[in-house]
């Protein structure tokens, strides 16, 4: 059990690392980033608009910390993205940023699986 809290706990930290500095890198409109999303084909409009989104996901997992609820919501918010981040990073063989967008997308399900207070009844 305290395994699983560890894994847990270090798979939330990473995930709203991640998802943090990507949003308000976009939301704060960092050269780099701006580049790379116009790469994809998105313009400004819509690396902003991505950014607020994923900042308000991050923002919901936070302070899901003290409501649960709120933490789910905030990751099932944030997997869409997580997986668009991943298709449009392969779709334009950019393989290197792989390394952010694909871990994101397993650790939804981890975080998903490992919470005490989310279940899936099929």
């Amino acid at each position: 059990m305290k395994t699983i809290s560890i894994i847990y706990w270090l798979s939330y930290v990473y995930y709203v690392y991640v998802f943090g500095y990507a949003s308000l890198f976009k939301v704060f409109q960092k050269q780099s980033m701006m580049q790379s999303m116009q790469s994809l084909g998105f313009n400004t409009t819509w690396t902003i608009l991505i950014g607020i989104g994923e900042l308000i996901g991050v923002l919901l997992v936070v302070i899901g910390i003290f409501k649960s609820q709120l933490k789910n919501l905030g990751i099932l918010l944030l997997f869409p993205f997580a997986v668009g981040a991943f298709t449009a990073h392969m779709a334009h063989q950019e393989y290197f940023h792989f390394y952010d967008s694909l871990p994101m997308c397993i650790l939804t399900f981890v975080l998903l699986a490992t919470d005490k207070n989310f279940k899936i009844i099929l």
